[in-house]
């Protein structure tokens, strides 16, 4: 089974803030498309009412996509732990290929830590038409450090429990 892996971004008091919108809508686009059979929003409460994961399937289901094809995790905070937590539910649903749907610059370091998982994970990035070019610069200059400390993290403390494909 192909699953889209939604990673969460803020989700604001007052609903999903641009970005996780973003990434939720081109799960859904994935979806429409034939690309992947499910989607799983990833993410935990931050500073709004609802987990980044109940916002993402909201909005999923806003978009068409039909509840048997919506999943979602709501207690990761990290990209570690979007991955990490979200091990148990892409076994569960059978998962053969993982897309993981972020930005652009956040790609790297989402499949590097998909893959230490042993996920057989690809990076699906969001087109950057609607993305705010001030938010994007941040972003890619935030990962310029938290890639290679994911690096040396991952090396230092490997998963204990590699993701193992049913096939």
């Amino acid at each position: 089974m192909r699953i889209a892996l939604v990673l969460g971004s803020a989700n604001w008091p007052d609903g999903p803030s641009p970005n996780l919108l973003r990434r939720a809508r081109h799960g859904a686009r994935l979806w429409r498309e034939g690309k992947v059979d499910a989607v799983l929003g990833t993410g935990g409460v931050g500073n709004g009412a609802a987990s980044e994961g109940a916002a993402i399937a909201a909005v999923l289901a806003a978009e068409g996509v039909p509840a048997h094809a919506i999943h979602k995790e709501e207690a990761a905070r990290t990209t570690m732990e979007n991955i990490a937590f979200s091990l148990p539910l892409l076994q569960m649903l059978g998962a053969t290929e993982v897309l993981i749907v972020t930005d652009a610059p956040h790609c790297p370091r989402a499949v590097m830590t998909a893959r230490a998982h042993g996920l057989p994970a690809r990076a699906a990035p969001l087109p950057l038409k609607g993305a705010s070019p001030r938010a994007q610069v941040r972003l890619a200059l935030r990962e310029l450090v938290a890639l290679p400390g994911y690096r040396w993290r991952l090396w230092r403390e490997p998963p204990h429990r590699p993701y193992v494909t049913k096939r």
